[in-house]
């Protein structure tokens, strides 16, 4: 699964990655991101443009807005059976922008680790997203993370991980392709280009938000 992940980059770092429009008077950088939160998203609505969702995905027909405290994630396996999500893949899809994600180890005492590419670059997440209208008529856009079997090196740590896309794959994934297609890219990202390291238990609370959170408890990457 991806409970935790950060997006903590200077403002111009994002439109010179990304090509993409930031309004700094939303735009926060954050190095705890969290479910519930209004987190950065690209859009296939809008792909010239950083918005902001809540991580935490609502089907259009719920009832609940709690019911998206459980649909953080959304297994790409079974992505096409699930009536929550089947919609929101052939037609809301976005990219979540990030520099790392977070981990829990099992061993000792559930370990929290930060895992991203070994050239530090920023990278996306394969995402679905949602339109809900709550009682007063307020919409909310809110957004799930695809996750996959994990590879080889995060398979250490725990046995899924987020969908991380190609370069090449990231401007395809927002806009209209066969299912075939938008399959073929939910696959384990190369454990060869991806690196961990264990970090405090600062991370566990999600109101800890500063660059301590990634400091690493020592030297010893994998």
């Amino acid at each position: 699964m991806c409970g935790r992940y950060s997006f903590a980059i200077e403002d111009a770092l994002i439109w010179e990655r990304f090509g993409v429009r930031v309004r700094t008077a939303i735009y926060k950088a954050s190095y705890n991101c969290a479910p519930s939160q209004q987190l950065a998203v690209i859009s296939e609505k809008e792909p010239l443009t950083l918005n902001f969702f809540r991580w935490g995905l609502i089907p259009s027909w719920a009832r609940d807005a709690a019911i998206g405290n459980k649909m953080i994630n959304a297994r790409s396996e079974t992505i096409l059976e699930k009536p929550s999500f089947h919609q929101a893949f052939l037609n809301r899809r976005c990219l979540v922008p990030a520099d790392s994600f977070f981990e829990w180890g099992k061993k000792p005492e559930k370990t929290p680790y930060r895992i991203l590419l070994k050239n530090r670059d920023c990278f996306t997440m394969a995402g679905i997203w949602e339109q809900w209208k709550n009682s007063t008529g307020e919409v909310i856009r809110t957004f799930a993370i695809l996750t996959t079997r994990a590879n080889q090196q995060i398979a250490t740590i725990h046995d899924r991980m987020p969908v991380i896309l190609h370069r090449d794959d990231e401007r395809r994934w927002i806009t209209p392709q066969p299912v075939a297609d938008l399959i073929s890219m939910l696959k384990p990202y190369p454990s060869e280009m991806m690196e961990a390291y264990p970090i405090s238990t600062l991370v566990n609370a999600p109101q800890n938000n500063s660059s301590e959170i990634h400091n690493p408890l020592s030297t010893n990457l994998f």
